[in-house]
Parts: structure tokens; sequence; C-alpha cells
């Protein structure tokens, strides 16, 4: 029997063994799954997994044309406020109040700019999530790695992670509907951005492993 391996949180599906936790009886070959079917631990959809042993395919190398003068461009303002707001919980988790405290400000400011955002279909989302895995994120780790900065080959890995969750719980609402939010909330760790459907948080994120108090919860839809 086989073994499937989710590239969000790393849990092993084995076919042998099934996942008793989820519903899913020892035995259960991976094509009989139900499409609905998501990761006991993280929420991925089966898209997600790759054959153990296959191994998930590495981020390619990307060319990146130099940079020119011509090529660079202000930030929208809602990018603005993102990047401020970022900023802000840095200072933040290094301890430092004032500074996060200035950032704060200017996410505001920036963030009145913006105005009212329009809003964006489910299908354009996962457009923009597909991009950022097939070329996006593999342009950045391409700089990256030239440059040695770990740093930033940890974040974007943790940021791969992300992006998939992201285009599997798309996936989802082009199939479910919002009718997948009844009976969940929906939180955010604020540290690397894995989103969770649940009725309480992870105990551990299973991206960066911080625990449950470092989710904050941005939507309820908990139906009695």
């Amino acid at each position: 029997m086989k073994r499937f391996v989710c590239s969000v949180c790393g849990y092993v599906y084995d076919e042998a063994l099934g996942a008793p936790q989820a519903g899913t009886p020892a035995g259960t070959r991976w094509d009989a799954l139900a499409e609905n079917w998501v990761c006991p631990l993280c929420g991925a959809a089966r898209t997600a997994f790759y054959p153990e042993g296959a191994g998930k395919t590495p981020q390619p190398i990307v060319p990146v044309a130099a940079a020119r003068q011509s090529d660079l461009k202000p930030l929208p303002a809602v990018e603005m406020s993102a990047v401020c707001s970022n900023l802000a919980r840095g200072c933040e988790k290094q301890n430092l109040p004032e500074e996060a405290g200035w950032y704060r400000q200017l996410e505001a400011y920036f963030k009145s700019l913006a105005g009212t955002l329009p809003d964006a279909s489910a299908e354009q989302l996962y457009a923009l999530a597909l991009a950022d895995l097939d070329t996006g994120i593999a342009q950045a780790a391409t700089v990256a790695r030239e440059e040695g900065d770990r740093g930033a080959q940890r974040a974007l890995v943790w940021d791969e992670k992300v992006t998939r969750i992201q285009r599997s719980l798309l996936e989802r609402v082009q199939r479910e509907g919002e009718s997948m939010l009844n009976g969940v909330h929906v939180y955010v760790c604020t540290v690397c951005g894995f989103i969770y459907l649940g009725a309480e948080p992870p105990a551990l994120c299973p991206v960066c492993k911080v625990p449950a108090w470092k989710f904050e919860q941005v939507e309820g839809r908990v139906q009695a």
C-alpha cells in the first residue's frame, strides 16, 4: 500500500493505516478518498499531497533580470499598509513599542488612502495563488539563494506552504461555496500567515510550529 505526504505540513497518509482521527478507516486507498477529503492536520486539499518517495517538485531556478530604474514603481497604498503592518508586528516581537507605534500610524495612513477595495472572485484569487507558486516565490527564492540570505529563504519556505493552503481553501470555495464555513471559525497565524478552519485553532501551527495563542480569529460562522 502507498503513502502520500502533505506539502503544507508534512502529514503522511498511509493507506494501510488510514486516518481514524478523521473518520477514514485503515486500508482506504488514496483514490477512494472523498473528493472533499482534507489533511487531518492542516486542512490542505488532496491536490497538496504527493506520493512518498516521488519528492515534492523543487522550486526551479528562475532567471531574474536586473532591475532598471525605469522598472521601479511605487507600491499601491493598500500594499504599503500591509508592509507597515508587518513591520509593526516585527517591532512588537523585538519589544520595540515606540517603533511599532510609528508603523501603526503609517499603516492607518496608507489604509485611509487605499479606500474601498473591489471584491475579488475565488477564481481570481486562485489564479494569483497559482502565479505565486509557479513564478513569484520561485523568483524570490532564486534571488535569496544567490544572495545567500538564509533568513529570506526560510521565510519563503513558509510563504510557499501558506500559499499552498490558500490554494487548497480556494479550491474548496469554488467546489463547496461558503457552506464550507458553516460550523467553523477562521484563524490566521500571526507569525507565518497560515489559515486554519476549525472550531478552535490548532495546538501548534502546522507551518511554523508556534502555539495556538499565536492565532487570531478573523471571522466566525459557527452555527448552533
